[in-house]
This record gives structure tokens, C-alpha cells and sequence, in this order.
């Protein structure tokens, strides 16, 4: 589809394609705290309903970024939100350790158990919009886990890479998702399903190197991804149109180029 629009002097064409679909969304109700599958979630101006609403506050630390978070202390992807509310609670109320304990979220046991782990006081804290590194939405093409799994000789885990959003592109090929970077992807129906405008590619530390079921570290994983593409993999946005994501949803890509004053 194109659509020609004018602002000023300046005329533009907005190309729209068709590029994938929706494989899988996740939400992380604690940052850095494992995921939860979706098969359906509200996308709000601040990414998805619930997403990282919680998080510990390292109460000594007079930085502008406070949050504990997996590259401190790796165990916490271990960490599972128990929803233990009767049915539709928005946010966690239990957290399951690593070692089958259920504590309150926020409670004392729960403080004192990750204070325990990483050596300093914490505090669990909730946050109205959210807690996030670089912008509230992180998107991930399946092709690009795939390759980066197998360069670094593990088992294909997108779980490694905390998206928000997993995309299945038809065509093959690692890293399409750097070529989104200044367009707008549509969910569904284009102009009515919810949009994500793609800011800046998402660079990697050494979370990926985390499985999310043991405590073993595969640094592997990490040098794949600086070796295959100088260290990015996925993509960050914002939300420019809020709406219902849902698994299965047609993906389509829309990028605005200028085509000069007239």
C-alpha cells in the first residue's frame, strides 16, 4: 500500500508491506524476573499492560537508574511471578525462587532473600508506567534467535533475549530487524491494529548469555551476537497506536521516505 502525505514543502510515500506475523508476546511483570507467554495482550502508550510495573530498587544506590536487574545478579531470570489472586489480578502477588519458595512480592522474606544473593539492601518497588533500559516496546524476529543459537552452538531460546514481541519472517535470513529502524510496524490491520514506531536497535550485554532455567552462563551466546552483527540483535519502539496484539497477527512494515520539496 502507498500513501502519499504533505507536510510543509515536503512530500512523502509511506510504503507498507506485508512481512511476518506475530509468533509470540511476552510480558515481564518484574524486570529482569522470567517472562510470561501470551497468547493475547493490551498494547498501552506504555508498551504492554503490566510489562516491568515492578521492580528492586538497590536503596543505596544514587544513580539515575536504581533498578536491580539480571546483569547484577543473573539468578533473578530465575525468579517466577506467581499470580496467586482470584482470576484477572493485574500484577504478580507471589514470586517463586529458584528453589520452589513462594514468598509475597512484597514481602520481607521475599527483600530479604535477593538482598541475601546480591550483597545490598533492596527494595521492591511499583512504578505506574513502567521500568525499561531504552523504550517500551523490544521486538525480535525468530530468524534472528535461530542464527545466533546455532553460531554459538546452544539450543534456540528466544526466552535468552526478553522480547516483547517475537515476529516470524517468511523470508530467511538473520538481523532483517535492523532495516526497521525509523519506520512503523502495524499489528493487524493497518491503521486500526496497534503500531510500533522503531527507534534504535536493541544492543546486547551479557543477559543472553543467562538460561533461563539453570544458573549455567554461555558466553557463546553473547560473542555470537557481536561477532554475527557488532553486538545488536531485535529492535526497541514506541507505541504510536494502541491496540490488542495477538498471536497470529499479520506483521506489516511501513517505511517513510522523502521524496523532495516541491
Amino acid at each position: 500500500m502507498i500513501l502519499a502525505l504533505r507536510h510543509g514543502r515536503a512530500q512523502f510515500v509511506a510504503m507498507t508491506l506485508e512481512i511476518g506475523h506475530v509468533e509470540a508476546i511476552f510480558r515481564y511483570p518484574v524486570k529482569s524476573m522470567a517472562g510470561v507467554s501470551l497468547q493475547s495482550a493490551m498494547l498501552g502508550w506504555h508498551g504492554i499492560e503490566h510489562d516491568r510495573r515492578l521492580a528492586f530498587r538497590r536503596i543505596a544506590d544514587r544513580s539515575g537508574f536504581p533498578w536491580l536487574s539480571a546483569s547484577k545478579l543473573p539468578d533473578l531470570v530465575r525468579f517466577i511471578p506467581m499470580f496467586r489472586a482470584p482470576d484477572g489480578a493485574e500484577l504478580p502477588t507471589h514470586v517463586r525462587t529458584p528453589e520452589g519458595r513462594e514468598m509475597e512480592i512484597f514481602g520481607p522474606e521475599l527483600a530479604a532473600e535477593v538482598e541475601r544473593r546480591h550483597g545490598a539492601a533492596v527494595q521492591m518497588m511499583e512504578l505506574r508506567h513502567g521500568i525499561f533500559d531504552e523504550a517500551t516496546v523490544s521486538v525480535i524476529a525468530s530468524e534472528t534467535v535461530r542464527e545466533i543459537c546455532e553460531a554459538s552452538a546452544t539450543t534456540p531460546d528466544v526466552r535468552r533475549f526478553r522480547p516483547n514481541v517475537v515476529v516470524h519472517l517468511p523470508q530467511p535470513g538473520a538481523f532483517q530487524e535492523d532495516h526497521w529502524v525509523g519506520g512503523i510496524l502495524h499489528f493487524g490491520e493497518v491503521g486500526t491494529g496497534p503500531g510500533v514506531c522503531v527507534t534504535t536497535l536493541d544492543v546486547r550485554c551479557v543477559m543472553v548469555n543467562f538460561d533461563p532455567d539453570s544458573p549455567r552462563s554461555t558466553p557463546e551466546v553473547f560473542k555470537a551476537v557481536v561477532r554475527l552483527n557488532q553486538n545488536n540483535a531485535g529492535v526497541y519502539g514506541s507505541v504510536v497506536r494502541t491496540g490488542q496484539l495477538t498471536v497470529g497477527q499479520a506483521v506489516h512494515f511501513q517505511r517513510l521516505s522523502g521524496t523532495g520539496s516541491r
